[in-house]
């Protein structure tokens, strides 16, 4: 059963210059990965933008295997910001799980 988390939903559509919702499902960024990451970012993206926290943080692993090399988002058709996405939902995970915050 998913859960959905209004919190982590909110703070995830406050994150600067997080675009997940233009995300057109083509699988560019997946077909284009270097290191083969096992989760679509597109998969990813749809539970953040459902506010399915526990699917997100299940998948921290991935989201932290990420080189940010950005090849996807450079041939992403729709633009979506792939690596800066990526990049919210670590300070996310930094913050909010880990308790870490930026000095």
């Amino acid at each position: 059963m998913l859960r959905v988390n209004p919190e982590f939903l909110n703070s995830m559509k406050l994150a600067d210059d997080f675009n997940a919702s233009a995300c057109i499902n083509c699988g560019s960024c997946t077909a284009l990965c270097p290191i083969g990451v096992n989760l679509l970012p597109r998969l990813l993206f749809r539970y953040v933008l459902m506010g399915v926290q526990d699917k997100v943080l299940e998948n921290t692993e991935n989201i932290y295997s990420c080189l940010l090399c950005k090849m996807c988002e450079d041939n992403c058709p729709a633009d979506v910001h792939i690596a800066e996405n990526v990049r919210a939902l670590r300070v996310y995970i930094n913050r909010n799980i880990y308790g870490l915050s930026r000095s």
